[in-house]
């Protein structure tokens, strides 16, 4: 298995492309800053920092040992090495309550994404808000990318560590539902509507 596979190994800071795109929407669902917000799988913490940069009080928590030293190389002390499957966070985090889990471009990575949404209740156990996004996949979407003949290439397994599950709206809103959670909020980010790039799904603990 390459490295590269184990961790996605960042080297630079800088805000990705699907991260630019989303940025826009995650702060419109947001809201205001307010209270502390985690970074579900933060990577090397652009999105975090960005937000950072516009007052919110943001930590994260990332499996890639490279991704957060990234991280707190640019934000000291508010990112963590941990894997989500512990089921518990960091002990600096351990005492914390957060009012927003925030999750981009993370759960169709996962083998277990209930596990990984039912993490994110588990941390929001005294009521709060997650928003998640994954790439969009919708019937119009599917049926243009066949069309197009780039279905093949838009489901491609030959990228180590890619996409392994894939979302529709209906799919990750129920999965939510599931373990705990009443979806508030959609939008979708990139492309024109209904062929979107990736979708938010904004939805509050209960």
């Amino acid at each position: 298995m390459s490295a590269a596979y184990k961790d996605y190994g960042y080297r630079s800071p800088e805000l990705g492309w699907a991260h630019a795109y989303l940025f826009p929407q995650l702060k419109a669902m947001l809201g205001p800053p307010a209270g502390p917000v985690l970074d579900l799988g933060c990577g090397n913490g652009a999105i975090a920092r960005a937000l950072i940069g516009e007052g919110y009080d943001v930590y994260g928590v990332d499996a890639s040992e490279s991704g957060i030293a990234i991280a707190n190389a640019e934000a000291p002390g508010r990112f963590f090495v941990l894997d989500v499957s512990s089921g518990e966070l960091p002990a600096a985090l351990a005492g914390k309550r957060f009012d927003v889990v925030i999750s981009t471009e993370v759960i169709e990575h996962l083998y277990d994404p209930r596990g990984f949404i039912a993490f994110a209740r588990w941390i929001l156990q005294g009521g709060g808000e997650f928003i998640v996004s994954t790439p969009y996949h919708g019937y119009l979407k599917n049926l243009a990318l066949a069309a197009s003949g780039k279905l093949d290439g838009h489901f491609t397994v030959l990228w180590d560590g890619g996409h392994i599950k894939f979302f529709s709206r209906h799919t990750l809103e129920q999965m939510l539902r599931e373990q705990g959670f009443e979806v508030t909020g959609f939008a979708g980010a990139g492309r024109l509507p209904w062929f979107w790039k990736s979708m938010l799904v904004k939805a509050r603990a209960v």
